[in-house]
């Protein structure tokens, strides 16, 4: 049982058991001034030295609300905390023609928004730096924890 525990607390799962459901969070608002925002998360970007994670979602969205929610654990809040400046867009249902918002993914160079959600992380002065795979994030709700902090730590260095 204590080797269970301290798996857990490692971020590990023990093999045959079930991965923990990852915690959700709706922080994506139809109603925010969505470019108001990200300008706000640019300018305190250029203020800081910090990269801006831009997170493209919505709240209907499964794995929207499930990067939402890991992105509010202490881990991910502390190295969100001190190499980011972060921003949730609503873009509504872009797959179906009900989006919105999206020029702003579009000015940030990502043409097309397949799924939600979308995660482009910008420089300072507004460059991305992962285009490559800022829409591999669709499956954010099958990821873990460790999975995700690795893949922040690493976009976080300039």
């Amino acid at each position: 049982m204590a080797g269970m525990l301290a798996l857990a607390l490692a971020g590990c799962v023990a093999p045959g058991a079930a991965a923990p459901a990852p915690p959700e969070a709706r922080a994506f608002s139809a109603s925010a001034d969505a470019r108001a925002e990200v300008e706000a998360a640019l300018a305190r970007a250029a203020a800081s030295g910090k990269r801006v994670l831009l997170v493209l979602g919505a709240n209907w969205c499964h794995d929207s609300r499930a990067l939402a929610g890991w992105l509010e654990t202490p881990r991910l809040a502390a190295l969100v905390a001190a190499h980011y400046e972060l921003v949730f867009v609503d873009v509504g249902q872009p797959q179906t023609g009900a989006g919105r918002n999206l020029d702003i993914a579009q000015r940030f160079g990502l043409a097309e928004l397949a799924g939600t959600p979308a995660l482009i992380v910008l420089t300072p002065d507004g460059a991305p730096v992962n285009l490559d795979t800022a829409a591999s994030w669709r499956d954010a709700a099958s990821r873990s924890e460790a999975a995700i902090h690795a893949a922040l730590a690493t976009l976080a260095r300039p």
